[in-house]
């Protein structure tokens, strides 16, 4: 059983919702949160499969913020600077393509159900979103806006899932 990846996808799915935040309003706060962390989720599980992977990320931490803030051009405040080192930029990357094509979201869901992991169990927020999920969403699931972000992984998501579609969402 993989070790708790919960800081990771915490704070990975935090980052992609003050980069791309919901327009105002609690539900949409709550459709946009859930599907970042269910992006997050099968993106860490892809990322980190085995118990080892997560032990390793335990030790050596998953690399935090920095160039995914450079990226996007956020300047984060001194008080995020906790949170913002357990984001790991591979999961955010691939969260963000997951979140673009729910193809490829159903491809991750797909592969993670074949080995019994159990972030497979429930992202129909990303394999089939409703109305009120991509209207929560509008600049989170914008594959022109978030491609600087999905594109900096996305082949080694690809490589990961057995997928040959180089191009963007």
């Amino acid at each position: 059983m993989p070790a708790d990846l919960t800081p990771v996808i915490t704070a990975s799915a935090h980052w992609l919702l003050t980069a791309y935040p919901p327009p105002r309003g609690a539900l949409s706060r709550a459709l946009a949160e859930a599907q970042a962390r269910q992006a997050a989720a099968l993106a860490a599980a892809l990322r980190y499969p085995t118990a080892l992977d997560g032990h390793l990320l335990d030790l050596l931490g998953p690399g935090g913020s920095g160039r995914l803030d450079e990226l996007t051009g956020s300047a984060p405040h001194s008080d995020d600077a906790a949170w913002r080192t357990w984001v790991d930029e591979t999961v955010v990357s691939w969260a963000a393509c997951l979140l673009a094509d729910p193809a490829l979201a159903e491809a991750a869901r797909s592969a993670l159900a074949a080995s019994g992991h159990p972030a497979a169990d429930s992202p129909l927020r990303l394999t089939d979103p409703g109305l009120r999920d991509t209207e929560a969403t509008p600049l989170l699931r914008h594959p022109d806006l978030t491609e600087p972000v999905a594109g900096l992984h996305r082949t080694a998501l690809l490589d990961t899932l057995h997928v040959r579609s180089a191009e963007p969402a």
